[in-house]
């Protein structure tokens, strides 16, 4: 492949997108590789493409490298198959929803594990034919609210999305780790510094979880690391050591106090402490956090209480995730209107349960705890409230915020705590789907074996913003070569001839396997095409400019910034050799 810059299709830009938050956002624009449309939805330049299907096509060789098999889905499905699961609605205002001209209701696939799910069950009946792993590699569409950083979030993306159908359950925990082997290489080969994290499956169902993450300081996902034993966690997923219960015997009775001008943790700690000679900390304060709950597909609307203590916050992702499909939101002033039982900034625990509002704790929340909480009474708090005595919790959640030196759950030592961005989420569903569907396999003795299922996702096009997040630098991209839209870019400056030399070395270097893109502008200026070069980002760069008198031009190495010069008698065999390391 040759490419000349003097008919390639591509505008560069001097300066970042007014809306572009994120390194990668501002350098695929910048650069030409793609355009935004719309809020999420983006247009893929000729580079951009050329990056996007080498992504993919480093997927679709893992995927048929474990014995993976290709089909292709439509991208407009039918209700009937996500109502059968309970999606349609489940996904609430998270997918595409239309009809077509005589009213059939229809969505854009956010996933789609129902067409898998009955495509094999319309092929296959026979415990023989087992096991099976199906791909496609597809647009798919979700109705993001807040579409943001380029194409690492967006409403239209490319997904590889595999399942794999077993007859038993340790067959689905030898196709999850042929998966997760693939994807392993998949990764390695895209060059992206990644962390396997354990995870939560969301609205996909299912037991085992794990995430790919790629670890960027932009990343919107929250992780935690042992460095002690190897655990790794999205934050959704981490789980809180409770304490041992304690006996609440010895408990003083419950005591109200005057709290006037309290509104805070901070300021009920220090007043207590000063007026009432206490000594407590946030620790030991019960915070009471008031959300309301809906079901997508249902009109009613939940109260729900979420205890924790008082020196952490509730994390509203590890909520929702906890909740899930259940969507919580903040009680505002007009529902304190509509529950005038619940006194904000003093609600307390201990009457809850007469109210009739469900009362959920942080699992550091356990029977004999004393805490300082709301008194329900406003200007009051009450002291000595005991969880088992004085109110007694619906339940556990996990929602408070997760932070660095918590204890790690496998051993205890302090965790760490990163950012990141999902690349690829791998799930153990079970047989949620294959229940819905019906299906079966008639095994050996004639009887129906109900399949038991995985669901594994690669986000392609996202790994390409991700790939940007993480190589990059002051200049431009700088593209790991198994993905950049050319193995060398060669530059040709100057009046003279150099323009003819850079395509009869590009002509060369084509005719011996290499990709290549030639700067073969006559009317742009030495520096615009120097910065050109650094922003496309391929890996190497050769400038045949003023040596070209002496015979020389100049290699650049563009990850490392190296550079040296070459006898054009012999820059084709240098450059292959800097090519194929």
């Amino acid at each position: 492949m040759l490419l000349r810059m003097s008919s390639l299709f591509l505008r560069t830009l001097r300066d970042d997108p007014a809306d572009a938050e994120v390194p990668s956002h501002k350098l695929l624009v910048r650069a030409g590789y793609v355009r935004r449309v719309a809020p999420g939805i983006y247009s893929w330049l000729p580079l951009g493409k050329i990056v996007l299907e080498n992504v993919a096509r480093i997927v679709r060789e893992e995927m048929n490298r474990m014995g993976a098999q290709e089909v292709l889905f439509p991208a407009l499905l039918p209700r009937e198959y996500y109502e059968a699961t309970g999606r349609w609605t489940e996904y609430g205002d998270n997918i595409f929803r239309l009809q077509d001209r005589k009213g059939a209701d229809y969505l854009l696939g956010p996933t789609h594990e129902e067409l898998f799910t009955d495509m094999v069950k319309g092929e296959y009946n026979s415990y023989k034919d087992y096991p099976v792993t199906l791909y496609q590699i597809q647009t798919k569409y979700r109705d993001e609210a807040r579409p943001r950083a380029g194409i690492l979030r967006g409403r239209e993306f490319l997904m590889k999305d595999s399942y794999s159908f077993d007859l038993d359950d340790d067959g689905l925990k030898r196709s999850y780790e042929q998966h997760r082997e693939a994807y392993i290489r998949t990764f390695d080969r895209l060059g992206i510094n990644y962390k396997i994290v354990f995870a939560q499956s969301g609205a996909m169902g299912g037991s085992a979880s794990e995430e790919f993450l790629a670890s960027t300081p932009t990343g919107e996902d929250t992780f935690v690391a042992c460095h002690s034993c190897g655990y790794a966690a999205n934050a959704e997923a981490v789980t809180t050591s409770a304490p041992a219960a304690r006996p609440d015997a010895e408990a003083p009775a419950l005591k109200v106090l005057d709290t006037p001008g309290t509104p805070t943790i901070e300021s009920l700690v220090s007043y207590v402490n000063e007026h009432h000679g206490l000594s407590v900390t946030a620790a030991d304060t019960l915070k009471n956090v008031v959300v309301k709950v809906t079901t997508p597909g249902s009109d009613k609307v939940e109260t729900l209480i979420v205890g924790v203590p008082g020196d952490r916050e509730v994390d509203f992702k590890r909520l929702e995730a906890a909740l899930a499909p259940g969507e919580p939101a903040i009680f505002e002033a007009a529902d304190f209107e509509r529950h005038p039982g619940l006194v904000r900034g003093y609600i307390g625990p201990q009457v809850l349960r007469e109210l009739g509002i469900r009362y959920l704790v942080d699992p550091r929340v356990v029977t004999g705890t004393s805490w300082l909480t709301g008194a329900n009474e406003p200007g009051r708090h009450a002291v000595n409230v005991v969880a088992g005595r004085d109110f007694v919790p619906d339940g556990t959640i996990e929602a408070a915020e997760v932070r660095a030196g918590d204890p790690c759950p496998r051993c205890g030592s302090d965790l760490s705590i990163d950012r990141g961005i999902e690349i690829g989420h791998i799930f153990q569903l079970g047989r949620k789907y294959a229940d819905a569907a019906g299906l079966d396999a008639l095994g050996p003795d004639g009887k129906p074996i109900r399949v038991t299922m995985g669901s594994y996702g690669i986000g392609v096009s996202r790994a390409v913003a991700v790939v940007v997040e993480q190589s990059y630098d002051d200049l431009g991209i700088v593209w790991p070569r198994e993905i950049a839209p050319a193995d060398v870019h060669i530059v040709g400056t100057g009046k003279e001839n150099q323009v003819e030399a850079a395509l009869q070395l590009g002509a060369e270097l084509e005719a011996r396997g290499l990709r290549v893109l030639v700067d073969d502008r006559r009317q742009v200026s030495p520096g615009v095409k120097f910065k050109d070069a650094e922003l496309l980002g391929m890996p190497t760069i050769v400038v045949i400019g003023r040596g070209l008198s002496q015979g020389v031009a100049e290699l650049r190495d563009r990850v490392t910034g190296e550079k040296s010069e070459i006898l054009l008698a012999e820059a084709a065999d240098r450059i292959v050799a800097a090519v194929n390391g």
